[in-house]
């Protein structure tokens, strides 16, 4: 029988060993590493998959941080702009005593374009995510700055009786009020009726403002009478939904009062 020699088997069974010996040649041990390479590639990836997720999480922070608005954003601009409008008017309305019509007019233009931006400016940080806690704070104050100060003026030069402009102004200062009492059990949201007035009071005030005669000053005192209707019905309507939304408030936290002792 013819036989492989000893050396050829040797051999071949020496090489079937040097496969996983590496290039040393030395003898697997149990546990040891066979690919200290790839040990090497998995520590990196595993750093990498740290410093990725660390890397991901100051993302988001620094996202967050660039998607809040900054303060001189457009909305925020015309918001400035309608405040810096008050004295503005103020000024022009009582020039050369007040009852200029061109002085009138310069003070009209200068209200329209504090009602205009009033139009825009909410709208541009609702649609575009600009709203800011400045925003909040300096919109309702540069609406109610212009209007009143158009009221007064008005009211101090004799061309609108004074208890129209305490109506006006006690309503608009009592459901700013009546918000915070109820911002516990939550928000009074805006109603149309409340934009209707708004935009009657602006028109209304304009055409006051105007020194207007004629079937025009006739027109506007029945547009005025409107705003002031609707002045009274929207504020009397803010009062019912602040009613309704603290006896709901106070019904939920009792049953989960309720709820949790049980």
């Amino acid at each position: 029988m013819t036989g492989v020699p000893a050396s050829a088997a040797g051999g071949s069974s020496s090489a079937r060993r040097t496969g996983p010996r590496g290039a040393s040649g030395a003898a697997q041990e149990p546990g040891e590493c066979t690919d200290p390479g790839g040990a090497v590639d998995r520590g990196r990836a595993e750093r990498g998959a740290t410093e990725g997720g660390a890397a991901g999480r100051g993302g988001k922070i620094a996202a967050a941080a660039v998607n809040q608005a900054s303060v001189w954003n457009v909305a925020n601009l015309l918001t400035m702009l309608r405040l810096l409008l008050v004295p503005a008017f103020v000024a022009l309305m009582l020039g050369n005593g007040g009852y200029d019509p061109a002085w009138r007019s310069f003070a009209w233009a200068a209200f329209a374009v504090a009602m205009i931006t009033d139009l825009f400016d909410g709208h541009l940080a609702r649609t575009y995510d600009l709203v800011t806690d400045f925003g909040k704070i300096a919109d309702p104050i540069a609406d109610k700055a212009i209007m009143g100060a158009a009221l007064i003026c008005l009211s101090a030069l004799g061309d609108l009786p004074w208890w129209v402009t305490a109506v006006i102004l006690g309503r608009e200062l009592g459901v700013t009020v009546l918000r915070f009492v109820v911002i516990r059990y939550g928000v009074i949201p805006a109603s149309r009726g409340g934009k209707l007035k708004t935009l009657t009071q602006g028109i209304a005030v304009g055409m006051y403002v105007l020194a207007l005669t004629g079937p025009l000053a006739t027109l506007r005192f029945w547009v005025m009478a409107a705003a002031v209707v609707l002045t009274v019905a929207t504020g009397l309507d803010y009062v019912k939904q602040a009613i309704v939304l603290r006896r709901r408030g106070i019904a939920e936290r009792r049953a989960a009062l309720k709820g949790t002792e049980g």
